[in-house]
């Protein structure tokens, strides 16, 4: 039986940042969910329950678009036949519900076991901060240890068994290299992560410690993304680098793409010893369809005709098959 999360008597504490009932609901089966204990020495990493493939999507530099390319690479793994989910891991600004649509939805309903139940949207599940808040613009004002139990409750008490465990959940971390993205890479046991950039030399400074955080917990990086690559111009169709950057023989303040070699992420990669999972442009249509909580994958399947969802496509079927998965 489930029941409306805002039915609940809401307790706030530091042990419960999110105010779950810590009892089973009436007619509830089992005990309640419990977080992992603290134990001594080094955390120890698990899997996330009813879940195969966990990846994080992580950007060391915010505002490279790296919620609107987890959204859409969660919605090309569902679109080719994987079960899939989507777990907003920013406390304090989460992008999830509005990038999917659902930020009126309201709060999220409780398993019998007070495991909090996915929404889903465009056939995607997805779990975030958003929904558990009163209102959009609410802000959370917390300091780190109630964020940190905030995130082992998200981490451990969402219900992904419904309708079945699912094959893949995108894990969109917020920008930065810190207790977050530390907590979950220590905690979590990650098929990889995918770090996104832009070519801004500024953004690929950030995304090299990116690169080096998740090394230094022995989680493998499966590849960067370089968002925002070129604009093409709507009228002459001139692509133009907006994003300076000096990295690579290519580079350039402004002006035509065209040269050889490559330029960017795509030479920091390589610096890097990373692989190169492919570019977005800068469009207009990808920004105006995240914010009308139409992401481009589902309003170019709407519309039918396909300009960017390409992208994103190509980058998923990249990553599924890097972490053993059939894509159809």
């Amino acid at each position: 039986m489930r029941k409306c999360f805002s039915t609940c008597a809401r307790v706030f504490s530091h042990e419960n940042p999110l105010g779950l009932p810590r009892s089973p609901a009436p007619g509830g089966k089992g005990p309640p969910p419990t977080l992992p204990r603290a134990q001594r020495g080094l955390p120890q990493k698990r899997p996330l329950r009813n879940v195969k493939h966990a990846i994080a999507v992580s950007s060391a530099k915010g505002g490279v678009g790296k919620s609107t390319l987890a959204v859409n690479l969660a919605l090309s793994f569902s679109r080719h036949g994987l079960r899939t989910g989507i777990l907003d891991t920013d406390i304090f600004g989460p992008s999830v519900p509005t990038l999917l649509g659902l930020s009126d939805a309201g709060e999220p309903k409780l398993t019998g076991q007070n495991m909090l139940v996915p929404l889903t949207s465009h056939g995607l599940q997805s779990m975030s901060m958003g929904y558990l808040l009163p209102s959009e613009s609410a802000p959370v004002a917390w300091r780190g240890l109630m964020v940190m139990k905030a995130l082992q409750q998200l981490l451990h008490e969402v219900d992904w068994s419904s309708p079945a465990p699912l094959d893949v959940l995108v894990l969109d971390l917020p920008p930065g290299t810190g207790d977050v993205q530390l907590t979950i890479g220590q905690q979590v046991e990650l098929s990889g992560a995918v770090i996104v950039s832009t070519p801004q030399d500024i953004a690929l400074k950030d995304a090299v410690k990116g690169v080096a955080m998740f090394r230094k917990m022995n989680i493998d990086v499966l590849g960067m993304v370089q968002n925002m690559s070129v604009f093409v111009c709507p009228h002459c169709h001139q692509e133009t680098r907006i994003f300076a950057h000096s990295h690579g023989p290519n580079s350039q303040h402004s002006g035509s793409s065209s040269g050889s070699g490559p330029s960017g992420a795509e030479a920091k990669a390589a610096d890097l010893g990373v692989d190169f999972l492919g570019d977005v442009p800068l469009d207009a249509r990808i920004c105006a369809d995240a914010d009308r909580g139409m992401p481009t994958i589902v309003a170019e399947e709407a519309s039918g005709v396909k300009v960017n969802s390409g992208y994103y496509e190509r980058i998923a079927e990249k990553v599924a098959r890097k972490i053993g998965l059939a894509w159809q």
